[in-house]
């Protein structure tokens, strides 16, 4: 599946991101929580141990995080069936959450500060520059900021949709090295995993984009659909020369792999400013 990459511009990707010195790490709602939609402690605090990791090597990390509706719904047992119940839910969530994350940096004793996001944050100059300004303040100070969409009030103008969007945004629009995109399967497969046994991990994706994308539009019609946007977003900075992956929340010291240049998940070459030929 790596028809099209060298083993060198693999190599020489995987380089490039050990080396990053600012990284978008991006954890979903499944990487979070478990099967009851509860905020699950243990898979939270792998996350901050494997942030961790990366804060001290001396880079400099902002989390996306997803996580709200579904902490919500696991600690008042409410339904989202309606849009109103799902922006109720994500107020619920959200400061649970946070309240999570501040008790598992602080055994670090790291600082964290939360973004609450719409796309127009992303698409008014004036708010994106405020929003960089004060990202830039907080990774100064050594705060850890972490980024959510404003669920309780983005209406369908001003939904970015999406967090896996709202990372990729965010890797361009404040100039890092690295998107990390954590989840519940082990990178960009061949078929579904979890349904398809003979599905095989895909290494690296450049020019077998589209061979990839094939793959993926056959897969989301196999109840595999999360992984569409992962992709979108992962090859949306890659076309901006900056490196991504796609890997398993659940691995072990995950990010250190990434940060030590060992394989794991799968890797976007670098359209622009890399190499993949």
């Amino acid at each position: 599946m790596s028809k099209g990459l060298t083993d060198a511009a693999v190599a020489e990707t995987r380089q490039l991101a050990a080396d990053a010195d600012r990284v978008i790490v991006k954890a979903g709602t499944n990487s979070l929580t478990d099967e009851d939609s509860n905020l699950d402690d243990g898979k939270l605090d792998k996350l901050v141990d494997d942030i961790e990791d990366l804060l001290s090597r001396d880079k400099e990390v902002i989390l996306v995080s997803s996580g709200s509706i579904g902490a919500g719904t696991g600690r008042i047992e409410q339904s989202s069936g309606t849009v109103e119940e799902s922006q109720a839910l994500s107020t619920v969530g959200q400061s649970l959450l946070m309240h999570r994350y501040t008790e598992s940096f602080d055994r670090y004793d790291r600082k964290v500060a939360q973004l609450l996001l719409t796309q127009h944050d992303l698409e008014n100059p004036e708010r994106f520059t405020n929003l960089r300004n004060t990202i830039e303040t907080l990774l100064d100070w050594g705060v850890v900021p972490i980024i959510n969409e404003n669920d309780a009030v983005a209406t369908e103008e001003i939904r970015i949709g999406d967090n896996d969007m709202l990372s990729a945004a965010t890797t361009m629009g404040v100039d890092a090295d690295l998107l990390v995109t954590l989840t519940d399967v082990g990178g960009v497969y061949t078929g579904n995993p979890k349904e398809d046994d003979d599905a095989e991990r895909i290494e690296a994706v450049g020019a077998n984009y589209d061979e990839v994308q094939e793959i993926i539009s056959e897969s989301t019609s196999d109840g595999f659909g999360g992984i569409q946007t992962k992709v979108e977003g992962a090859r949306d900075v890659s076309e901006h020369g900056i490196p991504a992956y796609i890997a398993k929340s659940t691995e072990p010291d995950v990010l250190e792999k990434i940060a030590t240049a060992k394989p794991v998940g799968t890797i976007f070459l670098p359209i622009n400013g890399g190499s993949d030929d």
